[in-house]
């Protein structure tokens, strides 16, 4: 009798600590900001930075996670030199698994030059940044991994319909100590490494599919960045090399 009752006094004592546990938990969880103000703060720190900057050059190195159709995971790589002048003029030379491409933009004409087959394509554009990845993306299927970090105010866009931010911790990227992001909206992770210091650049960039059971990321790695390089207008305009073939873009 004395056993029965010790052991139906065990659960009730089980789940009073439990319960208890629960509710401190709730608490805590309650009292934490699913938007970190210290995580946002830092984000608009940066894109406050890079929208300051008249021009800038950095060098990306991009892999883009994908899978077969056996099912294997594979990476794939894309290296890019890339240059802009604000407002509205980009140059990015890009080399990797799928790509051996320079990409010109001057503000009116965006053109795409493949050096390997001696080909180039080019189209009017508009005059904007915003309008012509959107463009890019939408009509071509060409898509850049950190083109939201090219516009001038790019804070917004990053912000919009995030639902999560944290401040990760403190990481180093190339030997540079960081501030580590990251920041959840639907269908969409996205992660970045701040540098610390008065220039707050982006060293490394994750944008995470949260939609698909893989969650498949693009990964950048930002490195030799140079935020007053001297360059000229000429340098985002193409000029055909003798012998090169002008073709018309094929939609991916």
């Amino acid at each position: 009798m004395n056993m029965l009752k010790f052991k139906t006094v065990v659960p009730l004592i089980l789940l009073v600590v439990l319960t208890m546990s629960v509710t401190i938990f709730t608490e805590t969880r309650a009292q934490t900001p699913a938007v970190d103000p210290a995580a946002t703060e830092i984000l608009k720190r940066m894109t406050n930075y890079l929208g300051s900057l008249k021009q800038f050059s950095v060098h990306t190195q991009n892999t883009l996670e994908d899978e077969l159709d056996s099912g294997h995971r594979i990476d794939l790589d894309v290296s890019a030199s890339v240059t802009v002048s604000r407002p509205n003029k980009i140059r990015a030379e890009r080399k990797g698994d799928l790509v051996d491409q320079v990409f010109y933009y001057n503000g009116t004409t965006l053109t795409l030059y493949n050096p390997s087959s001696n080909v180039y394509a080019t189209e009017p554009a508009s005059d904007t940044f915003e309008e012509m990845f959107i463009y890019l993306y939408d009509t071509l299927g060409f898509g850049t991994p950190i083109s939201d970090l090219v516009y001038s105010d790019s804070f917004p866009l990053l912000m919009k319909d995030v639902i999560f931010a944290a401040v990760i911790g403190k990481s180093f990227i190339n030997s540079v100590k960081c501030d580590h992001l990251l920041f959840s909206r639907p269908g969409v992770d996205f992660q970045v490494w701040v540098s610390e210091g008065s220039k707050p650049l982006p060293l490394k960039y994750v944008v995470t599919d949260t939609t698909i059971a893989g969650l498949m990321s693009v990964v950048t790695i930002m490195s030799d960045w140079n935020v007053a390089p001297a360059v000229d207008d000429d340098e985002f305009t193409f000029v055909p090399p003798k012998g090169v073939q002008k073709i018309n873009f094929m939609p991916f």
